[in-house]
């Protein structure tokens, strides 16, 4: 399918903005039916006032193991699977300087 830049009109401040073929290509792809009605600004400021002004990221879940240095516990963000080594903050930093 083929797609032209569309001028739009935001629904929050009434100015134009381009609806980009690109843009279209993608909501056309994503199975999206309807048209933006904000600008990329409008768009953007509404989303930090859902969201309480910021993003907030969910916790990332941790996960404990044996630090292969120091055999200390070593808190790490992904679920270790044993076939490389696992180091705490401190051996990790040790190790990254020695590269």
């Amino acid at each position: 399918m083929s797609y032209a830049d569309k001028t739009l009109t935001c629904r929050d401040c009434g100015n134009p903005f381009t609806f980009t073929e690109g843009e279209q290509a993608f909501f056309a792809q994503k199975g999206f039916t309807n048209e933006p009605s904000r600008c990329p600004d409008c768009r953007a400021a509404n989303k930090s006032r859902r969201n309480g002004g910021g993003y907030e990221r969910a916790p990332r879940e941790m996960f404990e193991a044996v630090c292969t240095q120091c055999g200390g516990i070593a808190r790490v963000p992904f679920q270790p699977r044993g076939d490389k080594p696992v180091y705490c903050s401190s051996c990790f930093e040790q190790q990254r300087s020695y590269r």
